[in-house]
Parts: C-alpha cells; sequence; structure tokens
C-alpha cells in the first residue's frame, strides 16, 4: 500500500475539478478520510483475519462496492439537508476519493493485490503497472531507509500529478467564474 500519507493526494486533486459541480470544500475532508477508511482493514490482523481474507488487508474494504455503499451513507449524513450542495457529484467525489485507495494499492509492488470485486469475487488484482514502492505496515518500520523510499515514489508517483490536477483545475475555475 502507499502510506496513509499519501492517500489523501487524491483529495487534494480532486476538490478543484468537482467543487464546480456543486462539491464544496468542506467536502475535502471528508473525502481524505474516505481515502484512508479501507486501511483500516488491518485491525483484522489483532483479530486473526487472514491477509488473503474477503475481509483481509486489501479486501472488502478495497472494493468498488465498499466505496459506493461508504460514499452513498456519507451523502446522506452530511449533505442530504443542504441544497447548496449537488448530492450527485458529492457521491461521485467521494466514491472516487474511496476507490482510489484500491487503485492506487494495486499499483504497488508489493502485498496479494487487491480485491476490487468483493465480496462477490475475492481474486486480488494488481494493475500492469506497479511504480508505487510498497509501504511496511507498522510506524517503526515506516521511519527507515523503506520508508523514505516509499515517501519519494509516492512524491513523485501521486503527490505531483495530484497537485498539478489541483492547480490546473482552480486555473480553469477562476477563468470560468470571470466570464
Amino acid at each position: 500500500m502507499p502510506s496513509i500519507i499519501s492517500h489523501p493526494a487524491v483529495a487534494v486533486g480532486l476538490l478543484p475539478v468537482l467543487q464546480r459541480f456543486g462539491v464544496p470544500r468542506w467536502m475535502f475532508w471528508i473525502g481524505t478520510i474516505c481515502t484512508i477508511v479501507p486501511d483500516f482493514d488491518v485491525i483484522g490482523f489483532a483479530f486473526g483475519v487472514s491477509y488473503g481474507d474477503v475481509f483481509g488487508h486489501r479486501g472488502f474494504t478495497h472494493s468498488l462496492l465498499f466505496a459506493a455503499i461508504l460514499s452513498v451513507i456519507l451523502v446522506y449524513v452530511f449533505a442530504q439537508q443542504r441544497e447548496e450542495v449537488s448530492k450527485s457529484a458529492c457521491l461521485i467525489f467521494l466514491f472516487l476519493c474511496t476507490a482510489s485507495h484500491g487503485v492506487f494499492d494495486a499499483l504497488t509492488n508489493g502485498g496479494l493485490g487487491v480485491a476490487f470485486f468483493a465480496p462477490f469475487d475475492n481474486t486480488r488484482y494488481f494493475l500492469p503497472w506497479r511504480p508505487i514502492q510498497v509501504s511496511p505496515i507498522g510506524i517503526s518500520r515506516f521511519f527507515s531507509r523503506w520508508g523514505a523510499l516509499v515517501l519519494l515514489t509516492e512524491i513523485f508517483w501521486m503527490w505531483i500529478p495530484a497537485l498539478l490536477l489541483a492547480i490546473g483545475a482552480s486555473v480553469i475555475n477562476r477563468f470560468s467564474a470571470r466570464r
């Protein structure tokens, strides 16, 4: 997996793109949490859930179905009563933030792959191109040479593209607002 530090890059990049469609700025924080939530499955290790189980690491919480369910619940809870908010744009934003976690994990060079179609199919997938160094699990291992290498690959493959997307969308939004 990429580190918990870099998954939020997706929210940084996508918010300016979707703001023009009715996603408010405060939704950024919810999107940031959505980029991280799939890794809560590591709690299962403490309860004897094995890595390859449907509810193991990179299992159901990394699936597209989980991303859809979480997004619907969060839009209902946080955006339902707000008329100024586009519920469909918020749903797309939160879905992309959550689903991106599995996509970035499938771009790493380690682990068992991602169960994108769980619980219907627990097959684990990687993408054909895997440029991101897999992050070590555990804080003590992260603060090492391996952790530094992870951060360097994440800066290059996650943060720089996200910041370029955010800057480009912000420029387009400003010019569109002037017309």
